[in-house]
């Protein structure tokens, strides 16, 4: 008789880290971001990540005065990046003239993230991007 030994699901790794709303929140979340990949060994573009991290940080920490928090996970070979803060205003798309100083941040997000989008939560918003993972990782 054939026996199928089932194998428990592997644990998949996270990351939630809470960050005080000031100017130097961007660098923290991009240095939790890059720590994150190198230490899960993900196939996942650090330098991408981190840029994209640091936009959606740097328009919490412009739209709200409250907490911030950061979320990182890596399942189902995407590495997700969620930025919670406690604004209600939906995260959308600027048209930014070209020599505006800012503005763009969320049109780099959609255009280098494999998916991107925002949703409601129980104090505020989440915005996140994804990643998708190199072959055989993740």
């Amino acid at each position: 008789m054939n026996k199928l030994a089932l194998t428990p699901p592997s644990v998949q790794p996270s990351l939630s880290i809470s960050l005080t709303a000031g100017p130097a929140a961007p660098a923290e979340a991009r240095r939790h971001v890059r720590s994150a990949i190198e230490s899960w060994g993900v196939a996942a573009d650090p330098d991408t990540a981190v840029l994209l991290t640091s936009e959606l940080v740097t328009n919490a920490i412009r739209h709200t005065s409250g907490p911030v928090r950061l979320f990182v996970t890596c399942s189902c070979g995407q590495l997700g990046v969620y930025v919670h803060d406690v604004s209600r205003d939906w995260a959308v798309p600027a048209s930014a003239s070209a020599d505006a100083e800012y503005g763009r941040g969320l049109m780099l997000v959609a255009g280098l993230a494999t998916d991107w989008g925002c949703y409601r939560t129980s104090a505020g918003k989440a915005v996140y991007f994804t990643l998708a993972l190199g072959t055989g990782q993740g």
